[in-house]
């Protein structure tokens, strides 16, 4: 038996390779001599420069940045050549992602994206021909507008003051800007930025309202980032002709893939069809004999761009059965038989706090997924006894004639 494992990280718990070598376990626990490739994969968000930089052959530059409430932290970018040139590679939920910012302080009102802005000044100092950028599990909705600021950008007030922006909640005090002192290095270099397509900036649908509670935003709060994103947006397109608004992936990471197409001419690409330039998959999945992936959190979003559906796309294309795991299954997780997983379960066996399940989440998935590859086996088994039997009784007849 051959086994593919591409998992996502468990969010605040296990990183992608974590993840991918606790699947392993698991199958080599029903049989040690099962082939199992595990490829951690990951979608822009934790563990984004540890990835790309270990299959590249690449290295980590450690270095201070504003974290995302305004406090100087200790972050990274990675390194690795490509045809003779420098690539720099960006993770924003190391500079500014939700786990950088304290339990007690988690307002996407008060966070900033400054040390983005920062860390590509960084990665251009240290000599970058081109910067990709990982946008996921963000901490932040300013629009990028605390990136702009550091590579660059001026922002004013009605009265004509400069205003320093240091976060969502005062981008309406922005009347007027200067894009003319962006440093042209930002400007010469290719960015490209693996985002959520789906996300978009403004709207009913736009990220305030579908991320913003989730980083801390109360329901007033929402509202009041959504109407800053919108007055951002309108100056964007007064000054750059560019309308954002609704455009694919520009609500990734609180609006920092806007701010950064408008500020700092990034493309925007959907996350799994770059980062799978990268990190190649499908050989490995033309060549198993079952796909496993794992997310923390299966529900309805699943299929909007996630690892586990994207996987199972490719898979499908090559008639492979998929398995998920996940930390839990939310709302309207069933949608994902659609999508190409064809069976998805939650590790947590027995009522646990959040606290136990982090620590546990190891262990939980070892022996989940043990139960599933002997489940399995069970099946197999049967099937080959009832080939056996009809060999048989072939076999009776033919002695019988």
């Amino acid at each position: 038996m051959k086994f593919t494992v591409i998992p996502s990280g468990f969010k605040e718990s296990l990183s992608a390779e974590e993840v991918g070598y606790a699947i392993e376990k698991g199958i080599k626990r029903v049989n040690s001599n099962y082939e199992v490739n595990v490829i951690p994969m990951v979608d822009g968000g934790e563990g984004f420069v540890d990835t790309i930089i270990k299959i590249r052959n690449g290295y980590k530059i450690m270095t201070y940045v504003t974290g995302p409430v305004g406090q100087q932290i200790q972050s990274y970018f990675g390194v690795f050549k490509e045809e003779n040139k420098t690539v720099a590679v960006i993770e924003m939920a190391a500079i500014a992602g939700l786990r950088c910012v304290p339990t007690s302080q988690r307002n996407p009102l008060y966070t900033t994206t400054y040390g983005v802005g920062e860390t590509i000044i960084k990665s251009l100092d240290y000599g970058a021909d081109k910067i990709i950028i990982g946008c996921g599990d963000s901490g932040t909705t300013d629009g990028g507008v605390g990136m702009a600021q550091a590579i660059g950008v001026k922002f004013y007030d009605q009265n004509g003051d400069s205003v320093y922006i240091a976060g969502g909640s005062n981008i309406d005090q922005i009347h007027d800007l200067d894009l003319s002192n962006i440093d042209n290095r930002v400007l010469s270099t290719p960015i490209d930025l693996a985002v959520n397509w789906s996300n978009i900036l403004c709207g009913d649908k736009g990220v305030a309202h579908v991320f913003g509670p989730q980083k801390g935003a109360s329901p007033e709060d929402v509202e009041h980032l959504a109407n800053n994103l919108y007055h951002l947006a309108a100056l964007i397109k007064q000054h750059t002709g560019m309308d954002l608004r609704y455009a694919n992936g520009t609500g990734a990471s609180g609006g920092l893939g806007a701010g950064l197409v408008a500020f700092a001419k990034a493309k925007l690409h959907p996350r799994f069809e770059l980062i799978k330039n990268y990190i190649q998959i499908e050989n490995s999945i033309a060549a198993t004999d079952i796909v496993i992936t794992a997310e923390g959190c299966i529900d309805y979003q699943t299929p909007n761009g996630k690892i586990p559906s994207e996987v199972a796309r490719i898979a499908k294309n090559h008639q492979k059965p998929v398995i998920a795991f996940a930390g839990t299954i939310g709302k309207g997780a069933k949608i994902n038989y659609q999508s190409g997983i064809d069976a998805f379960s939650s590790i947590i066996p027995e009522p646990a706090t959040l606290e136990n399940a982090i620590n546990d989440a190891d262990k939980w998935l070892q022996g989940s997924v043990e139960s599933a590859i002997r489940y399995i086996m069970i099946g197999m088994n049967l099937f080959k006894a009832r080939e056996q039997q009809k060999h048989k009784l072939k076999e009776v007849v033919t002695d019988a004639s």
